[in-house]
């Protein structure tokens, strides 16, 4: 990507990334930092948050008297709205997601409107075993979508987590960087070009000499 390209992405597409865990020295964690490295070089903005923020109790309808939602709940959702898209680094609990992950998606779907719906997500975990997590991002992948969440096709896994990161929080091997921040390049891509192309459809409609009156706001 060019210098230029790097400027005219800058400020435009807005990520919030966080890792799934609560333990100090996760590796999700570790991944979730090289991810924000990778974002901000290419020109992204970066909202980096910790896990410990969107914590929430254990989900109980018996708590939603007079609209409530847990603090965490209500950071998640402003954290989201706030931003294109989000990144998820997320460890692998017996095979599936964190309980802590799946109890905030509850909490905070019950926002009205809900707020996943149409928003842009990228899944990676990481893991000391040779699967490097990746069942567990089949799982997250059902109540995202289920709510709406435009989860990218290319997640990432890393293999043998707890010896693939550098002393300056890089992988080791060159190969797997690039493709890490190929596979990251590509998301922010995308997420852009469904951020602009409203406008870009709707310009071009214009051009064609059709005005955006009620009958072609569709194209919005």
């Amino acid at each position: 990507m060019t210098e230029q390209q790097n400027t005219n992405r800058q400020g435009h597409t807005s990520f919030l990334i966080f890792s799934a865990s609560l333990r100090e020295n996760s590796i999700n964690t570790r991944l979730a930092k090289l991810a924000t490295q990778v974002i901000g070089k290419n020109g992204g903005t970066v909202d980096f948050a910790s896990m410990s923020e969107f914590d929430c109790p254990s989900f109980n309808q018996d708590l939603e008297v007079d609209n409530y939602h847990p603090e965490g709940a209500q950071e998640f959702k402003e954290r989201i709205l706030a931003n294109d898209a989000f990144i998820i680094a997320a460890p692998e609990y017996n095979g599936s997601m964190p309980g802590i992950l799946k109890n905030m998606i509850d909490w905070v779907s019950r926002f009205r409107p809900q707020p996943f719906h149409q928003h842009h997500a990228l899944l990676m975990s990481a893991s000391p075993s040779m699967a490097g997590g990746n069942r567990g991002l089949w799982s997250l992948r059902i109540p995202l979508e289920h709510l709406g969440t435009r989860v990218y096709p290319d997640m990432f896994s890393l293999a043998t987590a707890h010896e693939a990161f550098d002393e300056n929080g890089g992988l080791k091997d060159k190969t797997l960087a690039k493709r890490f921040e190929d596979n990251l390049v590509g998301f922010m891509n995308l997420v852009e070009a469904s951020k602009h192309y409203p406008c870009i459809k709707k310009a071009w409609v214009e051009f064609l000499g059709e005005k955006t009156d009620k009958e072609t706001e569709r194209v919005e």
